[in-house]
């Protein structure tokens, strides 16, 4: 029944990274008189909160960072969550980075700008949702701030995301670099399951709004399956999958590569994640897909047009059964990794099992009209 309602949810019914900018619209204007209880918190209402609150929206990731203000529909900037410095400079020693502020010290650029930037050596200060690197976030951000947004951060109060599991030594130094590098006068710190349950209210009716449900938390490198209950993290019953958007290019780009349909070697994963975006979706029931590519190709087959970076040459595949069996992994997993065979659709069942017994209920619930497709199961990020 779960892998049913998992498989049926509708593309436009899931809600990304970019979908869950609706959480700065949507507290930005509960504050404006509002008595409404803050996500997380039963008793304590947004007045205090007036001043302090929102202004700027900020969401890293291990892959993109999303970027922009409270009011706007969707996020102004989204780029690689990447840094290209130096490569002259020791990474390593930082304790050697607080104290050189000088010229090098601004020598660096990020995201799109830093991606395959000559000379330079690109890291990715976010590894599997946590940051391993804060000097290089540091930087990060405060290109982020001043470059991009062009803010005052002395102006603004924030709201940044964070992974379900994140440690309060990560919490804590995250709001020590925007206090007392930026001087921000606030800043909340959410979970990213709880904002994308706020975030689906936008389709939903009034009545049907709820803070309680299991979010499928899928990015580039990690997949989580959070309870939510009022509000809530269940931290104790969030299952971690070894499965993610990487898993699926990865797949795909195997499965091209088996064909031998003549991409050139270096530009393999680079078609596989196109592939992936343009033209990947869920399938209701796998054998039936199967049986439709072969008895109509041409409806159904696709082509993929590009160009070799070195030659100028251009060339152009046939995408077929890739477009179902890449995102397919997450219902059979030993398609690609033979170390974890759990179906997504079971470990969801799991999750919800390990709750307490009055939240299961909630948890499994769907609405009754079948043509709303409004569940208390959301799938978020940009994998799923």
């Amino acid at each position: 029944m779960i892998e049913h309602e998992l498989r049926s949810l509708s593309w436009n019914q899931k809600v990304s990274h970019e979908k869950s900018f609706v959480h700065c619209v949507l507290i930005h204007d509960l504050t404006k008189g509002s008595s409404e209880a803050l996500p997380g918190s039963r008793n304590r209402c947004w007045e205090p909160l007036l001043h302090c609150f929102l202004t700027e929206f900020h969401v890293c990731d291990c892959r993109y960072t999303k970027i922009g203000y409270a009011g706007n529909t969707e996020p102004q900037f989204i780029m690689p969550s990447c840094i290209a410095i130096r490569e002259s400079a020791s990474v390593g020693e930082q304790a050697q980075r607080r104290l050189v502020r000088g010229v090098d010290d601004l020598d660096f650029y990020i995201g799109d700008e830093a991606v395959d930037k000559p000379n330079y050596a690109t890291k990715w200060p976010i590894r599997h949702g946590m940051v391993e690197d804060w000097d290089l976030m540091e930087k990060f951000m405060e290109q982020v701030i001043f470059k991009y947004l062009r803010a005052e951060p002395e102006d603004h109060s924030f709201l940044m995301t964070e992974p379900p599991l994140n440690t309060p030594e990560n919490r804590e130094y995250l709001a020590e670099i925007m206090f007392e590098t930026f001087n921000i006068p606030g800043l909340y710190i959410a979970v990213q399951a709880v904002l994308a349950l706020a975030a689906s209210w936008t389709s939903r009716q009034v009545g049907q709004r709820t803070l309680t449900g299991v979010v499928i938390d899928s990015g580039d490198g990690v997949t989580h399956a959070i309870p939510v209950a009022e509000g809530y993290v269940i931290g104790s019953c969030i299952k971690h999958i070894p499965i993610a958007g990487r898993d699926i290019t990865f797949f795909i780009q195997q499965l091209l590569r088996e064909r031998e349909v003549g991409i050139p070697p270096e530009q393999s994963l680079e078609t596989a994640k196109a592939v992936k975006e343009r033209y990947c979706y869920i399938c209701p029931d796998i054998v039936k897909e199967f049986s439709k590519y072969d008895c109509d190709p041409e409806k159904w087959i696709k082509q993929f047009r590009g160009v070799n970076t070195v030659s100028q040459n251009a060339f152009h595949i046939d995408v077929g059964y890739e477009r179902f069996l890449g995102p397919e992994i997450f219902f059979h997993p030993e398609f690609a990794n033979p170390d974890f065979m759990q179906p997504i659709s079971d470990v969801v069942d799991d999750v919800i099992q390990s709750c307490p017994i009055d939240v299961r209920r909630p948890l499994y619930k769907v609405t009754a009209d079948p043509s709303t497709h409004n569940t208390d199961i959301l799938l978020s990020d940009g994998s799923l």
